[in-house]
């Protein structure tokens, strides 16, 4: 675990929102509303929001009326989430990797794939064994994830988006492991040019499936995207994992 890791910087960065602002808190309620009716997720359940950024996921659940806790590795994301606590919304510092409460919750999330970043098939393990240790017996998991096998026929190359008077020029592609976006970021009003490369294992439902039985979950549904449409494997652009805690 080191300090220069890509995720810890680029999601640190000031730019990162700017860049993915269109992910907004009505995206975030309609697929919370999906998922609490699948999931038939009592009111004042405990709830785990793992990677939660700026609390965009934790903010809805907890209007929704559970009782929410959301950890991030990116410590001014947290501060700045601290500020929307309340007796059912708590935010902490946290690296994934390592253990959190343990048989607490009822239920846990990890959205817009905020997994597969690690060095290591160890470090992801390490990640699974926390998110499975934090739930109570019979909870449940959910897991956001890019569909490999889409996203590698619909890889869009290279792209230049301006936003907030920002240019963003978006560098897209893929080996046999895994999946980069490098973003070079040009901000003439601050004269200023910086870039950051996103990488993304390339991991399969068979991959997931492995990593959670050997944590004790057993996987009960795979969505294909955020409307929760059955899972395809060539033409689902996500693939959204459910699975329960079953020793």
């Amino acid at each position: 675990m080191q300090a220069n890791e890509w995720f810890r910087l680029w999601f640190s960065s000031p730019y990162y929102d700017i860049l993915y602002q269109q992910r907004d808190k009505k995206e975030a309620a309609t697929l919370i509303d999906k998922l609490a009716a699948t999931l038939q997720m009592p009111v004042n359940s405990f709830v785990l929001d793992a990677a939660c950024g700026k609390g965009r996921y934790s903010t809805v659940l907890a209007e929704k009326g559970f009782n929410v806790t959301g950890i991030d590795i990116s410590p001014s994301s947290i501060a700045e989430v601290q500020k929307l606590e309340t007796d059912k919304l708590h935010f902490y510092q946290h690296d994934m990797r390592l253990p959190f409460y343990i048989n607490y919750f009822d239920y846990a999330f990890n959205f817009f794939t905020s997994f597969g970043y690690f060095r290591t098939l160890r470090e992801h393990n390490d990640a699974i064994r926390t998110l499975a240790q934090s739930l109570k017996l019979n909870g449940s998991l959910t897991i956001d994830y890019l569909n490999v096998h889409f996203t590698e026929e619909n890889l869009k190359h290279n792209e230049t988006t301006e936003l907030n008077g920002v240019v963003f020029n978006i560098e897209r592609w893929c080996d046999e492991e895994h999946f980069y976006k490098r973003i070079k970021i040009e901000d003439s009003a601050k004269n200023l040019t910086e870039t950051f490369t996103e990488q993304v294992e390339k991991f399969s439902l068979g991959d997931f499936t492995d990593m959670l039985s050997y944590q004790g979950l057993m996987v009960e549904s795979v969505f294909g995207d955020y409307d929760l449409n059955a899972y395809h494997v060539k033409k689902s652009p996500r693939m959204i994992i459910t699975a329960k805690k079953i020793h």
